[in-house]
């Protein structure tokens, strides 16, 4: 047995195969890859890690176990796919997924080779346990791939909590014991009747109720899951999407696509690396030195459009990279700056996966969404936080941002009267 002594969780203790896990080279490396990628240009001491996070996802794993009465083998297998389940993340985790994954066709959960083979693999062998069931559990799979990976799984519990710890900004503490006390597996067929004579859900929710156990909250927790929900959706704008995460966030982006067009590195090279082999590759790449330069000293392009999810066109909301690629170069030539000076950055439609997660009223399982009247207000403000945003060294902004009004159809005295009443006020906020 090891015990640890977590900031979050105090002591966690991990055995048996999880135990195992712990110094394999693929885990060991989630030392190098932070939590938060680059949240800590905003928030100093959000250097925590994969690592770190996967401890206590392990950890709140095993309390869910004990907890359902989830023993042997299965237990094993959930403890492996809890300790390995961000295995697959690349550097500055989700940042560069969306390149990797349009490259590789790989999102970090697709973990199937890297458990099946080197130390990883001869653990999970080593202890009876098939490399690929165990992969399908971090992706969701199956009944049990719910505590993993879905509505209330353990994962999203300590990523909330730690990200709260580690930035100091308190709106992401849930009580992650009463979460794992209140879990129970349900059979949905058992709801269907209450479930069905509820409203119709939110558009863009499938409405059919899949058969078999599926993870829900026990009776009278309906506040507890408003909690998850409430907490993700208050971290959000001041941590997750906070307008400096992004910018260095997208420049960073801009940065591996520059240095995938200019080196012989590959995607699937990329998607291995920790946070120290991307900073090094930048810097030492002519093509990305300069953002790798501005990166390093926090000498980060700046807003010239910040627009709200109303003002920006369907063909913008719907462009693929390739047309996005096209109108950087657009705004650019039409501002008359280099390409690399334009970076468009358009987030993805706004969802709230909390929101489907199941409760139990009155003896009949419900949806949070049917159920929880802040579900519809948590949406429109989601709605309303969303910003497509252009960026540009600090002399040309004003010039990229008509550009970019013009080529985009954006009308630009909303967009500068915006810019200024979302400027920064305090440091944190810089």
């Amino acid at each position: 047995m090891v015990t640890v002594k977590d900031t979050v969780h105090d002591h966690i203790e991990i055995d048996g195969v999880a135990a195992d896990l712990l110094d394999t080279p693929a885990v060991q490396r989630l030392r190098h890859v932070k939590q938060l990628g680059t949240v800590q240009l905003v928030y100093p001491s959000a250097n925590h890690t994969r690592f770190e996070h996967s401890l206590g996802v392990c950890h709140l794993a095993s309390r869910a176990l004990d907890h359902l009465g989830i023993d042997g083998v299965q237990a094993d297998r959930i403890e492996a796919a809890a300790m390995l389940h961000d295995v697959g993340h690349g550097p500055f985790s989700h940042n560069l997924e969306s390149l990797t994954h349009r490259l590789t066709g790989k999102y970090h959960d697709d973990v199937d080779e890297l458990l099946a083979s080197g130390a990883v693999g001869s653990v999970l062998r080593d202890h009876d346990l098939d490399p690929q069931r165990i992969a399908g559990l971090v992706a969701g799979d199956g009944t049990y791939g719910q505590l993993v990976s879905g509505e209330l799984d353990v994962d999203r519990m300590d990523y909330l909590v730690r990200d709260a710890y580690h930035t100091g900004v308190p709106y992401g503490t849930i009580d992650t014991e009463r979460f794992v006390r209140e879990l129970t597996f349900t059979t949905l067929a058992d709801g269907a009747a209450g479930e069905a004579s509820e409203a119709a859900p939110s558009a863009g929710f499938d409405d059919r109720i899949e058969a078999g156990p599926t993870l829900v909250l026990d009776e009278g927790n309906v506040q507890t899951a408003e909690s998850l929900l409430l907490a993700r959706a208050l971290m959000n704008p001041v941590v997750y999407t906070h307008p400096v995460a992004r910018i260095s966030k997208a420049m960073l982006r801009r940065a591996a696509s520059d240095l995938l067009a200019a080196t012989a590195t590959t995607a699937s090279e990329l998607r291995r690396m920790d946070d120290h082999d991307f900073l090094a590759a930048i810097r030492d790449c002519p093509a990305t030195a300069d953002l790798s330069r501005r990166y390093d000293e926090r000498d980060l392009y700046k807003r010239a459009v910040w627009a709200e999810y109303g003002d920006v066109p369907d063909r913008v909301h719907d462009a693929n990279h390739e047309e996005r690629v096209a109108l950087e170069r657009e705004i650019a030539a039409a501002a008359g700056v280099d390409r690399e000076h334009v970076i468009l950055d358009v987030p993805a439609e706004p969802t709230m996966r909390e929101s489907t997660a199941r409760v139990t009223v009155n003896g009949q399982v419900r949806r949070l969404e049917r159920q929880s009247p802040l579900v519809s207000a948590l949406r429109t403000a989601q709605r309303n936080q969303w910003r497509l945003g252009v960026y540009a060294p600090e002399p040309a902004t004003d010039r990229v941002g008509r550009a970019a009004a013009d080529v985009l159809g954006l009308d630009p005295d909303a967009l500068v009267t915006e810019v200024r009443r979302a400027m920064p006020t305090t440091l944190d906020e810089f």
